[in-house]
């Protein structure tokens, strides 16, 4: 059976995008922490048309974070096609690890976004407080489902009502999840 099209958000105001978003929900990645929780992302458009990417993850009370960088897969396409560049430290020479980011769905005042990938192994619920009212949940989910995702492996993110500040804490987790991830411990 072919694989359905999938379907991708067209003419994204990046602009109105920007800012931070919590994660939901998301198929777990070996590049995070198991345990972590009030992940988030917050993206800055650079003068150049790029976005700076910082994701932030919070393991037993320490902040983990990466920073990266994201842009149009394809300037011409009005769809919102974007692939994101990290830097995997500490190796040398510095490699840069490239993802797809799609934006699946987003709602007309851009409050919370479901974001996949064409190898349907890496999904995203996104929303800009650190709960969703359930209903839309359910409806992003159906949505994920009709893109051809196994929304079995969704699992939702701990998110506490006051969110830490990103000084919090030491900085000494710098990208350790990726470290580990690469050497499957």
């Amino acid at each position: 059976m072919a694989t359905k099209v999938m379907e991708v958000m067209k003419n994204l105001d990046i602009e109105r995008y920007m800012g931070r978003w919590y994660e939901i929900a998301s198929f777990p990645s070996r590049f995070q922490p198991k345990d972590g929780e009030n992940t988030r992302a917050t993206y800055t458009l650079n003068s150049d048309g790029t976005v700076n990417v910082l994701n932030e993850t919070w393991c037993n009370g320490k902040r983990g974070y990466i920073e990266g960088t994201a842009y149009k897969a394809d300037p011409k396409s009005d769809e919102a096609k974007l692939k994101v560049k990290f830097y995997v430290p500490p190796f040398f020479p510095i490699i840069p690890v490239t993802g797809d980011y799609w934006v699946l769905h987003i709602d007309k005042e851009y409050q919370y976004a479901l974001i996949g990938q064409p190898s349907r192994n890496y999904l995203w619920i996104l929303c800009r407080r650190t709960c969703l009212d359930d209903e839309i949940y359910n409806q992003l989910v159906e949505k994920a489902k009709e893109e051809g995702y196994d929304v079995s492996k969704l699992h939702k993110t701990p998110q506490s009502d006051s969110p830490p500040e990103s000084e919090d804490g030491p900085k000494d987790t710098k990208g350790i999840w990726w470290i580990k991830s690469i050497l499957g411990k």
